[in-house]
C-alpha cells in the first residue's frame, strides 16, 4: 500500500521513453531506372494497397523524343484535378514546346522550373521521404534516366469546414474554431498573430501513424527553457500512434496522477493566439479540433475567451460565480450528508424539521440516498454525450426529471435530495474547462465519502488535501497554484478580479516571459495618472 501511494503521489517526471529515430530511411536511394523504381514501389512498399495509383506516360519534346514518365499518388488523399491539369495536362501538352535536353537530368530540371504549375514542389532522390511523401498525400513525378523523384504538394482530401466551438461558444466574439486539419489549424492562429516572431516547429510522431505536431511560439516573449522541455519531451516520446493530442498530454504531463489536467484544452484559435502573447507555448496535432496550452496554472482553466471581450465588472462578477459553481459542484451533495447525517443543530429548526418530514418513508440513509442520485446523474450525463444530438439533450433533461420525479415517487430518494443534486449538475455546468469539471465530478465522490465518515470536519480534511495535493503540481515549471503560493499581490491582477485592460501593462508571471510588459511606459503612465490625450 505504501509503495501505491507512493507511485500515486509522486510528481517527479519519470524518463520512460527511448530515443528512436521515425523519420524514413533515406539511405535506400532511388534508381536510374523507372520500372526498376516503380516494381520497387508497387511490391515492396505499396504491395496490396488498391488506394495506390501508378500511371505511366510517355512525353515528347520539340525534337520528337520520348521520355517515359510515371506519377504515383493515393487516392482520396489528393486533389485529382490539381493533378490532372497542372502535372499530367501540363506535360503532355505543353511538353511538346520544350526545347532538346541534353540529358534526362537536365530534362527534369526544365519540367520542375519552366512547365509545372504546382505550388509546392521539391526534389528527393531515396525511397523512404518518397513513400512518406506519398502517405501523407503528395504526388511523386518520377522520370526515366534520374535517379531523383519531384515530390508535388497535392494534398486535397475531404475536411470539415470551419465551424463555431461546440464546448467554448461566446456570445460576442470571434465564432471559428480548430478542425481535425493540421495546417488550417496553424493557420488560423498565423492569421492572428501577423509577426514573423511566430515560430512553428513542425515534427512527426508515431512510428506508424507518423502525426504532424506544431509546437508554437513567439520568439522574445516565451522563455527559451520552457520551449527547449516541451521539445525535449516530445523528442522522447516513442509510441507507435497519436491519434489525437490527448495522447500528447498524457505522454508529457509532468504528473500522470493528476485528476486535473496539467494543459488547457481549446478549440478557439483566439484562446491559443491570447495564450501565445502571454508566453505560453502551444501544440497542434493533425487530426485533432483543439490545441494543448502550456504552462498553465489552475486559475487560469476558469477563464474564458469572453471574459476579455466584455467589461471588466461583468467578467468579475462571471468569475466569482464560477467558483461559487466550483464549490456547490464539489460540496453540495456532502454538505447535505454532512448536516443531515452529523450537525442537524446547525440548520435553522424550520429548515431541519421539512428534511426530516421530507425523509419520511425513504428507506435509505442520507449517504446512499445521494449516492444513488448522483450516479443516477452521471449515468444520464453519459447517455446524453454518446446519443445523437437532439436525443442526447433531450435524454439528459427530461430523463433527470422523469428519473428524479420517479424516486420520489416511489420514496427511494426525497425531494431535497433530488433539488441538492440539480444544484449539484448546473454547478458543474458553469465551469468552462470540460477537462477541469470532470476532475471535480470525481471529487464530489471523495468529499461525500468523507462527509460520510466525519461531517463538516471530513469536508474540511478534504478541502486541506485537496489544496496541499495542488501545491505539489507543477506545469513546465509553472506552480499550480500560482501566485499564491508566492503570496505576491501584484501578480494576481487578473485573477480573481478582470482588471481593466488599460491597467493590465504586464504578462503572467508563471509563464516567466523575457518581455514582462504588454503597453508602452510612457503611455502606461498616461493612462495611470488620468491623462485624456493617452486615449489618443
Amino acid at each position: 500500500m505504501k509503495k501505491l501511494f507512493k507511485t500515486l503521489f509522486n510528481t517527479e517526471k519519470t524518463e520512460i521513453y527511448h530515443k528512436k529515430d521515425i523519420y524514413p530511411d533515406t539511405s535506400r536511394k532511388l534508381n536510374k531506372d523507372i520500372k526498376e523504381n516503380l516494381k520497387i514501389l508497387s511490391e515492396e512498399y505499396f504491395i496490396d494497397c488498391d488506394d495506390v495509383i501508378l500511371r505511366e506516360f510517355d512525353v515528347m519534346d520539340a525534337s520528337g523524343k520520348r521520355h517515359r514518365m510515371a506519377v504515383v499518388w493515393i487516392d482520396g488523399l489528393v486533389d485529382k484535378q490539381l493533378i490532372q491539369d497542372h502535372v499530367i495536362k501540363a506535360l503532355l501538352i505543353f511538353g511538346r514546346e520544350m526545347p532538346p535536353a541534353a540529358g534526362a537530368d537536365r530534362f527534369l530540371l526544365l519540367i520542375k522550373e519552366s512547365f509545372l504549375t504546382a505550388a509546392d514542389l521539391k526534389e528527393s532522390d531515396n525511397f523512404g521521404e518518397a513513400v512518406l511523401a506519398v502517405l501523407s498525400g503528395d504526388t511523386l513525378l518520377l522520370l526515366d534516366g534520374v535517379g531523383k523523384t519531384l515530390i508535388i504538394s497535392s494534398r486535397g482530401w475531404e475536411k470539415r469546414s470551419i465551424q463555431e466551438p461546440s464546448t467554448e461558444a461566446v456570445i460576442h466574439g470571434p465564432k471559428d474554431g480548430f478542425t481535425e486539419t493540421f495546417r488550417i489549424n496553424v493557420a488560423q492562429v498565423r492569421r492572428r498573430i501577423k509577426d514573423p516572431n511566430l515560430k512553428i516547429k513542425t515534427i512527426r510522431l508515431g512510428r506508424h501513424t507518423r502525426t504532424d505536431v506544431a509546437v508554437m511560439y513567439i520568439k522574445g516573449i516565451a522563455n527559451p527553457k520552457v520551449v527547449e522541455e516541451f521539445l525535449k519531451r516530445l523528442d522522447k516520446v516513442d509510441v507507435e500512434s497519436i491519434m489525437d493530442a490527448g495522447y500528447l498530454e498524457q505522454y508529457i504531463e509532468d504528473s500522470w496522477a493528476s485528476p486535473f489536467p496539467l494543459f488547457r484544452r481549446t478549440e478557439r484559435p483566439d484562446v491559443v493566439s491570447a495564450a501565445l502573447l502571454e508566453g505560453c507555448v502551444a501544440l497542434i496535432c493533425d487530426n485533432t479540433p483543439y490545441a494543448l496550452i502550456a504552462p498553465v496554472t489552475f486559475w487560469s482553466l476558469f477563464h474564458s475567451a469572453e471574459d476579455f471581450y466584455e467589461r471588466w465588472h461583468i467578467a468579475t462578477l462571471v468569475r466569482y460565480l464560477r467558483f461559487l459553481a466550483v464549490f456547490t459542484a464539489t460540496s453540495a451533495p456532502a454538505l447535505y450528508v454532512a448536516f443531515v447525517s452529523f450537525h442537524p443543530g446547525l440548520l435553522p429548526t424550520d429548515l431541519a424539521l421539512s428534511i426530516g418530514a421530507s425523509r419520511e418513508g425513504v428507506p435509505f440513509s442520507s449517504t446512499i440516498e445521494a449516492l444513488i442520485m448522483m450516479t443516477a446523474l452521471e449515468l444520464l450525463r453519459e447517455a446524453g454525450v454518446r446519443l445523437p444530438g437532439p436525443i442526447g439533450q433531450t435524454i439528459g433533461i427530461v430523463g433527470g426529471l422523469v428519473v428524479g420525479e420517479a424516486a420520489v415517487r416511489a420514496g427511494i430518494v426525497s425531494p431535497i435530495m433530488v433539488i441538492v443534486i440539480a444544484v449539484n449538475a448546473i454547478s458543474s455546468f458553469a465551469i468552462p474547462s470540460y477537462s477541469v469539471a470532470i476532475g471535480f465530478r470525481l471529487l464530489t465522490f471523495i468529499f461525500l465519502a468523507l462527509s460520510s465518515l466525519a461531517g463538516l470536519y471530513g469536508i474540511a480534511i478534504g478541502y486541506i488535501w485537496f489544496v496541499l495535493y495542488l501545491c505539489t503540481l507543477k506545469s513546465f515549471g509553472a506552480n499550480y497554484l500560482d501566485p499564491f503560493v508566492n503570496l505576491d499581490p501584484e501578480k494576481m491582477e487578473d485573477l480573481m478580479v478582470r482588471y481593466p485592460l488599460r491597467f493590465m501593462s504586464k504578462r503572467p508571471d508563471f509563464t516567466h516571459p523575457l518581455d514582462e510588459t504588454t503597453i508602452n511606459k510612457e503611455l502606461l503612465s498616461k493612462i495611470q495618472s488620468g491623462d485624456e490625450d493617452a486615449d489618443g
